[in-house]
């Protein structure tokens, strides 16, 4: 069973301009900021957990892995590409029910998310060195350092860092001029497209005709804002922030 690390038992999430899901608000507003808080699609996290297959063979924690997260599902849906996701008991490992992933960020340095994020630096390390004949091995300061420039730069940019991104960059991670040739097939498929159903009246493959640009954003001039409020009360609700780390 997942664990029940926090009080928090539903969150209300959209999609943004970025095709990214953003928290909006949480039943536990004292103790979880909203600002720049992320929530990864199930497709995302299939995505993810594909990627994570590679790093098996390094001495990869499936505990840290079910433990960094914690299991959302759709309740309701509307229109404006709002969802309220409510928490339950399942996991990601080996789990057949379609799941949304809230990091557990409740303690930044040293919550759960955090020792994820960790855990995977350091195999993905490991990877690399056995994978590539470096001058000297690559270390895990390097890797981080590496990193957080590209974290800097979004931030720089006005960016928040959705947390899909803040793993991917980790698990596909290589130093700029080399290559790795090590099987990862598993992790470079393009998750799947028409079977997840995520919830009654809600499709990720929308009836919108959404064309990518090179952001992935629909027409800026489109009103981000939600003009009424949303299941029962709820007051208004503002765009994604950055979350500074």
């Amino acid at each position: 069973m997942a664990k029940q690390s926090t009080n928090l038992l539903w969150c209300l999430a959209r999609l943004g301009k970025d095709l990214n899901w953003w928290v909006k608000k949480t039943s536990d507003p004292v103790n979880w900021d909203m600002d720049g808080l992320s929530v990864i699609d199930p497709r995302q996290m299939g995505h993810i957990l594909d990627s994570l297959d590679t790093l098996r063979e390094y001495g990869l924690s499936l505990d840290l892995v079910d433990s960094a997260f914690i299991p959302l599902q759709i309740q309701e849906s509307n229109a404006d590409k709002t969802v309220r996701l409510i928490r339950v008991n399942e996991t990601f490992i080996d789990s057949d029910a379609v799941l949304f992933a809230l990091p557990d960020v409740l303690d930044e340095e040293k919550g759960p998310y955090a020792e994820f994020l960790d855990h995977i630096t350091k195999l993905r390390v490991q990877l690399l060195n056995a994978n590539i004949q470096f001058e000297q091995k690559l270390t895990v300061d390097e890797l981080e350092e590496q990193v957080r420039e590209l974290q800097t730069q979004a931030y720089t940019e006005g960016r928040s860092i959705h947390a899909f991104q803040e793993i991917s960059d980790i698990l596909e991670f290589v130093p700029e001029g080399y290559e790795l040739n090590v099987d990862e097939e598993s992790a470079e498929e393009e998750p799947p497209e028409d079977d997840i159903d995520i919830g009654e009246g809600f499709d990720l493959d929308t009836d919108e005709k959404i064309e990518a640009d090179d952001t992935m954003r629909w027409d800026e001039e489109e009103d981000d804002s939600l003009e009424d409020p949303v299941f029962g009360g709820d007051e208004d609700l503002d765009g994604p922030h950055s979350r500074k780390k």
